[in-house]
């Protein structure tokens, strides 16, 4: 007589255990970012401020002031320049030292030596990178104003501080650096998931080490590589502490990125936190449709064809079954 074995299900377990999650993100992420697209729509300003309301008949008012403030604008513009300017160097750096550290070819020493030198800028304070390179560039005296007029480039002390340009690139080379070593530890990663077996087939036909890598390295790296985009994306686009702690958005808000702009707006002067509110929306949807484009132009094109084959296979199968009925 056989008996019923009673099955014991662990699913339940994996819902426990993600219930931390979720409680955490509901409370800390969902909550405020519904909150702050509602105060995007009130007359929520001043410290403090608990008695606000919804505006009546022109509710997207706060969205059209943003959009005619010339510091918001000038605010998403230098943070585009400053994001590009420190995000191809950044991922051209990575993807070489990917490149070197995953060789096939040759062996290098003292890899795990120089991961750890790359990486550990990403683990220094964002404050104490601000206050580092604020002293190299500060004026009368610093370290670079010191190097520049003993090798004779200066005759005098320069102030970088007033400077827009050097500025925005100070700014843009220490979010490169901080986050260039993080880049290339995921593409290493990356690169680790592949199958030996295809460098191995691509060694005996005699690919040399350029052609497996644009060959074989970078096509296995697409889904990774949408990762480091999208991620640069949204860190790059909601930049704030360097900018911050550095000059504050200046010499002349040449460094005033969106996020500095919010925060000025929200927790300085006249407390506006409903333009501020509005300017974060804006930026939300901003990223999310840059994000969305970015997933559009990686996608697996011969993945999608075939979805699509598929989809329109069953629709013609349904319509044969219409008919035949």
């Amino acid at each position: 007589m056989k008996k019923n074995l009673k099955t014991f299900s662990y699913a339940k377990y994996g819902y426990l255990f993600s219930i931390p999650f979720v409680a955490a993100f509901l409370i800390f992420s969902l909550y405020p970012t519904i909150y702050t697209a509602i105060l995007g729509f009130t007359d929520c300003k001043g410290l403090g401020n608990t008695d606000w309301h919804l505006l009546s008949g022109d509710i997207w008012a706060n969205f059209r002031k943003i959009f005619r403030n010339g510091m918001f604008v000038t605010s998403l513009k230098n943070t585009f320049v400053i994001w590009i300017i420190n995000f191809i160097p950044q991922m051209t750096i990575a993807l070489v030292l990917t490149a070197w550290f995953t060789s096939h070819s040759f062996d290098i020493k003292g890899k795990g030596f120089f991961k750890v030198v790359f990486y550990m800028p990403n683990i220094i304070t964002a404050a104490t990178v601000a206050m580092l390179f604020y002293s190299l560039f500060s004026y009368p005296k610093g370290p670079i104003n010191d190097l520049l007029k003993d090798v004779g480039i200066f005759q005098t002390n320069y102030d970088f501080h007033t400077d827009k340009v050097v500025s925005k690139l100070v700014v843009a080379f220490i979010q490169f650096w901080m986050w260039y070593g993080n880049t290339m530890i995921v593409l290493i990663s990356g690169v680790l998931g592949i199958s030996p077996d295809i460098y191995e087939a691509a060694q005996i036909d005699g690919a040399n080490g350029v052609q497996t890598f644009f060959r074989i390295t970078l096509p296995n790296l697409k889904t990774v590589l949408l990762y480091t985009l999208v991620t640069s994306l949204v860190g790059g686009l909601n930049m704030y502490d360097i900018p911050k702690l550095y000059l504050d958005g200046g010499p002349d808000n040449a460094t005033l990125t969106t996020s500095v702009f919010i925060y000025k707006k929200a927790f300085s002067g006249t407390y506006l936190y409903n333009q501020a509110a509005a300017a974060s929306m804006i930026m939300f949807i901003i990223i999310s449709v840059l994000s969305g484009l970015l997933f559009y132009i990686m996608r697996d094109k011969d993945e999608a064809r075939e979805n699509k084959e598929r989809r329109a296979a069953k629709k013609a199968a349904k319509l044969e079954a219409r008919r035949t009925q």
